[in-house]
């Protein structure tokens, strides 16, 4: 028993190291508004949606 459960703590702690598969371009796309929708948007929103699309550009290769 007491190899079995060394394995399964190794086990265990290995799992806990993994990091998730896919990161920011698996699970984010860009944010596109109509115009009207961008005149809604408060300065703080324009800024943080701006941010986001910006990122991707970077990290993911999308197009503007």
């Amino acid at each position: 028993m007491g190899k079995t459960l060394i394995a399964a703590v190794f086990v265990a702690a290995l799992c806990g190291c993994t990091t998730a598969k896919g990161g920011f371009c698996a699970v984010a796309s860009p944010l596109r508004l109509s115009g009207k929708a961008v005149e809604t948007l408060s300065d703080q929103e324009a800024r943080a949606l701006l941010a986001h699309n910006r990122k991707g550009e970077k990290l993911c290769g999308w197009r503007p």
